[in-house]
C-alpha cells in the first residue's frame, strides 16, 4: 500500500509562492519518477513538473522559468516551489509517482488526493 500526503496549498495573490509538498509512505521498494500535475474546473488533468531518480527535472513550458521541482529520495518526497503565481495556475495540484512494491516487480503510478492552489487578488 502506498500513502501520500500533499501540503502547502491555499490562497495567494498574484504574483506571491507556495511550495508544495508530497511525501510517499508504504512499502516501497523503489521510486521512478515524482512528480506534480494540475487540473483546473473543465480542464483535463495536465503535468505540471516531474523529476526523474536521477535528479532531472521536466517542467510545461507554461510554469518553466517560475516553478522548480525538487526531490529526497531519503524522504521519498518530492517539493515544488512556485513563483511568481498567476491566476491561470489556479487550479487542485496532485502528486504523482512511479514506484514499485517490490525489486523487479512493474512499476506502478500513484497518486495524491490533491490540494487547492488559489491564486486571486
Amino acid at each position: 500500500q502506498v500513502h501520500l500526503v500533499e501540503s502547502g496549498g491555499g490562497l495567494v495573490q498574484p504574483g506571491g509562492s507556495l511550495r508544495l509538498s508530497c511525501a510517499a509512505s508504504g512499502s516501497i521498494a523503489n521510486i521512478l519518477d515524482m512528480g506534480w500535475y494540475r487540473q483546473a474546473p473543465g480542464k483535463e488533468r495536465e503535468l505540471v513538473a516531474n523529476i526523474n531518480n536521477g535528479g532531472t527535472p521536466n517542467y510545461a513550458g507554461s510554469v518553466k522559468g517560475r516553478f522548480t521541482i525538487s526531490r529526497d529520495n531519503a524522504k521519498k518526497t518530492v517539493y515544488l516551489q512556485m513563483n511568481s503565481l498567476k491566476p491561470e495556475d489556479t487550479a487542485v495540484y496532485y502528486c504523482n509517482i512511479r514506484a514499485t512494491l517490490r525489486i523487479f516487480a512493474k512499476y506502478d503510478d500513484y497518486w495524491g488526493q490533491g490540494t487547492q492552489v488559489t491564486v486571486s487578488s
